[in-house]
Formats: C-alpha cells, sequence, structure tokens
C-alpha cells in the first residue's frame, strides 16, 4: 500500500480513529500493530511472515545478551543474531548478484562454473526494517539499551507502517520509548503532521513523478539521446529522487505525529551543502548515521591513521551502495562518494583551512538571504559531483553508465551543446518552472524542518498556500503517479 494510492486515504483515517478511540497504550499498539500488517501484507501477506521472523531473532538475541554477562557467549549470540539477519537479507537481496558475479569471475580465468539462477522477489522493505532490527541487538550489546520484556511494543516498534518500507530507519533507544508510554491526543502535533503530509504529498506527486517523466525519457534511449538531454536528464534525477525520498520521509514523520509519535529527520537540504561531506551529514540521515555507528566507527573511524581512516571511509561508502542495489553500479555510486569523502578529509587535514562543512544543526548556506560568491561555488561543484555520482545510481548497469558519462562529458566541449540544453529547458519549461519555485522555497524556508512549519504568517496566508497546494496535487499530481523510488530498495 502506498501513501498516494486511494487505498490508503481510505486506511489512515479507520486507523486514526481506532487508535484514539481506546485509552490504554497496550490496545493502542495492538491497533497499529495490526494495522501495520495489513499495510505490509497489502503488497503480499505471505512476507509478513519473513518481517515477524527478523523480528524474532533480535528479540530473542537481546534478551539472551542481556541475560548473560559471559563474554564469549555474549558474542555469540550477536555473532548468531547478526548472522540470520544477514543471510535472510542476503539470500532474497543479493543470491542473484553474487551468484553471477562468481560465474563471470571463474569464466575469467578459464573456470566453466553453472550456478542455478533463482527468481527471488525481493521483499518491499527488508532493507529497512532489518537494519532497523539489527540495530536494537547491537545496541543492547554496547550496553546503549535494555531489552524490552513487552513483545507486543517491540513488534509495534518494528512493523510501525510509516517507516516500514522506507524508513527512516529508527533506533530502539529513541522509538520504543514512545511505544512504551502511555499517548494523549495532542492536537498541535496532529495539525504539524498534516503539515509535513501535504508538503511530502506535493513534492511527491506534483515534482517528483513530473520530474520522472523527462528522467525515463532520456535514460531509456541513452544510446542514441544527446550529450545535452542526459545532463538536463541527470539534473533532473538529482532533484526526482530527492523529492521522492524525502516526501516518503516527511509523509511518514507526519503521519506518525498523528499518532502522537515522532520519528528522526531524515532530510535537512543536502544540496545547500557546500562539500560532500556535508551533504552526506544531510542526506538519508538514518542509513548516513548507522552507517557511522555500527561500520565506520568499530572499524576504527577517524581514529586511525590517514591510510586507515581512507580505507574505512571507502568500506563504509561501499557498504552503502551495496545495500541500496545488487549491481555493480550501485557498488560503483558508492566507490565515487568514498573517494569524494576521502579527498575532502585529505585535503581538510593537509591545508589546514577553514572548516567549509556546516553541520546538520547550523542552516546550510549559512544565515544571509543570499548566498556569497564562495558559498554560491561551493554548492554548485558539490551539486555537481552528486550529481555525477547519480549517473551511476539511475542507470541500468555500469556500462551504461560510462556511456552516459562519455556522451556528458564530450558534449561539455562541443559548441552545439549549449544550444541543444537551451532547446531541452524550453521544451520543459513547465516542469522546470515548478522546480524553480520549489528550489527558492526550501531555500527561503531552510531554517525549519519542513517548509509548512508553524510559523507568524496570517492564518489567511495559511490556509490560502494549502489550497493552493491541494489543487496543486489534484491538477498536476495525479497525471501520472509512480511509486517511490526507494521502495525497490
Amino acid at each position: 500500500m502506498s501513501f498516494t494510492s486511494a487505498a490508503f486515504f481510505l486506511f489512515l483515517p479507520v486507523v486514526f480513529a481506532l487508535h484514539w478511540a481506546v485509552r490504554r497504550k497496550t490496545w493502542q499498539n495492538l491497533v497499529l500493530l495490526v494495522a501495520s500488517y495489513v499495510f505490509y501484507g497489502w503488497w503480499d501477506w505471505r512476507f509478513c511472515w519473513l518481517m515477524l521472523a527478523s523480528s524474532l531473532i533480535d528479540y530473542t538475541a537481546g534478551s539472551g545478551i542481556e541475560r548473560t554477562s559471559a563474554p564469549r557467549r555474549r558474542q555469540a549470540i550477536l555473532a548468531t543474531a547478526m548472522s540470520a539477519n544477514l543471510l535472510l537479507l542476503g539470500f532474497f537481496k543479493y543470491f542473484n548478484f553474487f551468484a553471477d558475479s562468481l560465474v563471470i569471475a571463474c569464466s575469467s580465468v578459464g573456470v566453466d562454473l553453472s550456478v542455478p539462477a533463482l527468481t527471488i522477489i525481493l521483499p518491499v522493505g527488508i532493507s529497512f526494517y532489518t537494519f532497523q532490527t539489527m540495530s536494537y541487538t547491537l545496541d543492547i550489546y554496547y550496553g546503549r539499551f535494555r531489552p524490552l520484556r513487552n513483545l507486543l511494543d517491540y513488534l509495534t516498534f518494528v512493523s510501525f507502517f510509516p517507516h516500514l518500507v522506507a524508513g527512516p530507519i529508527q533506533r530502539a533507544i529513541t522509538l520504543l520509548p514512545q511505544f512504551h508510554a502511555t499517548r494523549v491526543f495532542s492536537l498541535e502535533s496532529a495539525r504539524e503532521g498534516c503539515r509535513m503530509m501535504l508538503w511530502g504529498l506535493a513534492k511527491k506527486m506534483v515534482v517528483a513523478d513530473n520530474l520522472g517523466a523527462i528522467v525515463n525519457t532520456a535514460y531509456a534511449a541513452a544510446d542514441g539521446a544527446s550529450g545535452a538531454e542526459l545532463a538536463l536528464a541527470t539534473v533532473c534525477f538529482a532533484f526526482q529522487i530527492y523529492c521522492d525520498f524525502s516526501a516518503y520521509s516527511e509523509i511518514a514523520a507526519g503521519i506518525a505525529r498523528l499518532f502522537g509519535i515522532q520519528l528522526m529527520r531524515n532530510f535537512a537540504y543536502p544540496y545547500f551543502s557546500e562539500t560532500v561531506t556535508e551533504f552526506w551529514r544531510r542526506w538519508h540521515i538514518s542509513l548516513t548515521t548507522w552507517l557511522r555507528d555500527y561500520v565506520y566507527i568499530p572499524l576504527g573511524g577517524s581514529r586511525a591513521g590517514r591510510l586507515r581512516n581512507a580505507r574505512n571511509l571507502m568500506c563504509t561508502a561501499l557498504l552503502s551502495g551495496l545495500w541500496h542495489g545488487a549491481a555493480w553500479h550501485f557498488v560503483a555510486w558508492g566507490g565515487l562518494h568514498g573517494l569524494y569523502l576521502t579527498a575532502e578529509r585529505i585535503v581538510r587535514t593537509r591545508g589546514g583551512q577553514a572548516r567549509f562543512a556546516r553541520r546538520l544543526e547550523e542552516i546550510p548556506g549559512g544565515e544571509a538571504l543570499l548566498p556569497g560568491p564562495k558559498v554560491a561555488l561551493r554548492m554548485a561543484w558539490t551539486f555537481a559531483l552528486v550529481c555525477a555520482g547519480w549517473i551511476f545510481f539511475r542507470a541500468d548497469s555500469f556500462h551504461q553508465a560510462l556511456t552516459i558519462c562519455q556522451r556528458i562529458a564530450f558534449g561539455l566541449i562541443r559548441p552545439d551543446f549549449y544550444p541543444a540544453l537551451a532547446a531541452q529547458v524550453r521544451a520543459h519549461v513547465a516542469v522546470l518552472g515548478c522546480l524553480a519555485g520549489f528550489v527558492v522555497v526550501e531555500w527561503t524556508r531552510r531554517r525549519r524542518w519542513t517548509p509548512l512549519a508553524a510559523g507568524t504568517a496570517p492564518l489567511v496566508v495559511r490556509w490560502a498556500t494549502y489550497t493552493a497546494m491541494l489543487w496543486a496535487i489534484l491538477l498536476f499530481g495525479t497525471q501520472r503517479i509512480a511509486d517511490f523510488i526507494y521502495f525497490r530498495f
């Protein structure tokens, strides 16, 4: 069930009414648990058993780790739980990828190896809820969290339907206590949730889906498309995937607010970043912090020497690429960002220059209404680097990604590239004009989590804005409704 489907707009009011009709926390969690399994089973009910199995693995492991103080036994329980989780994820998401890669590697050295190809359906959201349950066990092992005795609260935490399919990847230490406590309805929280949902729906249905039509046309005919067409499509994809994925995260956070639950922020205006390092502080924050805490830091983080730090960054970036998809072009995307991050770290440590990467809590681009020339140049350079990476992410294969890079690179030095690019812009002026307006709104409202966050504007202005956005969704957002991009991960 998708947030943009008619079924969901019938499903949500029913769950909302049932949830607040009961007073006790236990019954509220039971309503959410049943609703979450209905939400997930709407796609394919058979995989509800897989999610339940993944949940019980870590619930049992967490309890086992808590009951024993013997280091080796704790390590054995942790290793067993992590192996079981990774085996489930590896089979459903990566079996054919590793099997095909093994066959190709063997054939390159003259060994003919036959591995059966299996038709495996990728369960929606498996990457998200697997990482969430794994973090529960890991936090218990490291002493950051004590295991929950209430199985109902735990199962509700894992399956909570707003974040179930495409995140944000929640941590037990912040989300589980909210299911363990009694929730009281807050009108202000519900209003804020509705504003977040409205902004997310507009980003998805008005901006992202219409940009997707431009992207799909160019990338489907990449061998015959011009460099100008592919360059514009790549920039459009950068905003398509941002508007699509951040929209899901904001809608999910908004829905959670309706039930008195607060989810973590997942995006913080990443395209206003001045370095790739800052970009990763603001992009897919739940995954980035997960990889930082459970991969990068355990490997040694930045405490190791320069070479080991480069290794740690590259390993983490490659894992990020592989998490996104079972294909070499995703690994290449992760590796490219690993090179970016390593290069920035080397330049920063060698030159001792001023810190350009703003922290998450800082305003991206600075306090001024307009960025200064140096800030604007750094933002443009960072955006260009990120767009180069998006080519590998969006392409159907590694070979196609190289072809697109070649066409764009050679096009940039040809005099006919720029008139062709201008013609492409004119051909899509309505969609690109909408995109430009969206960027202006985000820039001027970047001090807030979402541009529609409650402010000081008069009531009539706020409601005029909400009404205009609703009409825009109905008029322009219902023409082409696509699934959220991260459903496939």
